[in-house]
């Protein structure tokens, strides 16, 4: 008498054979769907992504008309002073016969002169100076927004890269799991499955219903995200993503290439500004003179007169005005140096940290494609095989899918943390070579 294993193994192995069937039939019909959806527009690199973001940004415009407006300043600010015109009557009667008379009384004068600030050379160019280095300031902080702007668009462009992988694979469970709720329910209708089996398999769908609603949500905030940066991405289909096993980054020149940070170079601007207003202060330990050249009319009886003078003002109070101030001014050098020593320790600490998680997660993720995902893979065949056979429930292969889902969702994430991790270590630094270098020039000059 044969076993009822054996005479339910046809009708497993006809199931099987269907839902394979069905299975490649549905994923094939969801690529060609989403080919279709994205063929309006040629898949989106990454480093297309990060130019149309730096094409776009309204900040890095607006950091340019400061830069020029600082440069306009420099020129100004090595002008000397405007002179000053300046025209009154002098000794008016006021009273008496010749009261309000120009002309009569010999002390009466019309006058007219200009006044002129002579101001020295050398802190004409300091004050130059001084608005220059505000525009190289500016320079170095847009150096630092076109780095953020390039890492931020490569977080979003990957975070949209993999909510679209994980889509993918809930899209082709989610289809598995309709199969297997079909297979269920007319086992169950040939009274060669339970009840239990037709519950499981609804449960898995829920459960897949549900997982797809959340990274529905994800793909959707990705969207939201890399929108900001390059605009509208709804018909936008991505390309494959680029190397990301190494980074620009050398791991025994931290120091030395943290030196050059964007951040650093700011500081190292704001150090020259405040060097250069000390070097103001000293300068106006020198007081600037006056000159003022007039000319006074008098009445047609009397000799008309010239007056030449000169001012000077008169530091009284040294001690607590001049010396404090430039007091106070060394002081600030001190604390931008300060502030800049401190900041290039906290990023060579956070990159050090970063480069050893993004070494570990590398570590991790090679471990998930050479073991876990196959491993994963063989047990959903072996339960599967066992099903097939009559030695397995369909409960088990559930559960068996499920797990096999997971390890590959966790696979995903931990790639998607990776990723991240190499976006913020290789954009550090803008992409453009060449301003980096110019940076570093001048930081050594």
């Amino acid at each position: 008498m044969s076993s009822p294993f054996t005479a339910h193994r046809p009708v497993r192995n006809a199931i099987f054979r269907f839902a394979v069937k069905i299975s490649l039939a549905a994923l094939a019909s969801t690529f060609i769907c989403t080919a279709n959806v994205y063929a309006s527009e040629a898949p989106l690199t990454l480093a297309e992504a990060q130019r149309r973001a730096v094409a776009r940004s309204t900040q890095l415009a607006a950091q340019d008309f400061s830069v020029a407006a600082s440069r306009d300043m420099a020129v100004a600010a090595n002008q000397l002073p405007d002179p000053v015109l300046k025209a009154g009557i002098d000794n008016l009667p006021i009273n008496g016969a010749d009261r309000f008379s120009v002309g009569n009384d010999f002390m009466t004068q019309r006058r007219v002169g200009v006044m002129q600030e002579i101001t020295r050379s050398d802190k004409l160019r300091l004050r130059s100076d001084r608005f220059e280095l505000d525009a190289q300031k500016t320079l170095a902080e847009k150096t630092v927004a076109m780095a953020a702007i390039e890492r931020d668009t490569a977080l979003a462009w990957l975070d949209r890269y993999y909510a679209d992988a994980m889509a993918a694979v809930i899209t082709e469970q989610g289809e598995q799991a309709k199969l297997e709720m079909q297979s269920a329910e007319g086992a169950y209708r040939a009274g060669r499955g339970s009840q239990a089996d037709i519950f499981a398999a609804r449960s898995a769908l829920a459960m897949f219903d549900d997982r797809a609603s959340d990274i529905a949500r994800r793909v959707r905030s990705a969207n939201t995200m890399l929108a900001r940066w390059i605009g509208d991405v709804a018909d936008i289909r991505l390309a494959g993503k680029p190397a990301t096993d190494t980074i620009r980054m050398d791991p025994a020149m931290l120091e030395a290439q943290l030196a050059h940070h964007p951040d650093i170079a700011v500081l190292n601007r704001q150090v020259d500004v405040a060097e250069t207003d000390a070097k103001l202060a000293k300068a106006n330990e020198k007081s600037d003179w006056t000159v003022e050249v007039a000319y006074q009319q008098r009445g047609p009886a009397f000799s008309n007169m010239v007056s030449i003078g000169v001012s000077i003002p008169w530091q009284w109070d040294r001690a607590n005005r001049q010396d404090r101030e430039l007091s106070s001014k060394l002081a600030i050098v001190e604390q931008a140096k300060g502030e800049r020593e401190d900041m290039l320790r906290a990023h060579i600490a956070e990159t050090r940290n970063m480069i050893d998680e993004w070494n570990n997660d590398r570590e991790r993720s090679a471990r998930y494609e050479r073991e876990l995902i196959p491993l994963a893979n063989q047990r959903t065949l072996a339960t599967i095989t066992a099903y097939r056979g009559g030695k397995a429930s369909l409960v088990d292969v559930l559960a068996a899918r499920r797990n096999d889902i997971d390890v590959r969702i966790q696979a995903l994430q931990l790639a998607t943390d990776t990723d991240r991790l190499w976006a913020q270590l290789n954009f550090l630094f803008p992409s453009d070579d060449a301003m980096t270098r110019a940076g570093m020039r001048k930081d050594h000059q």
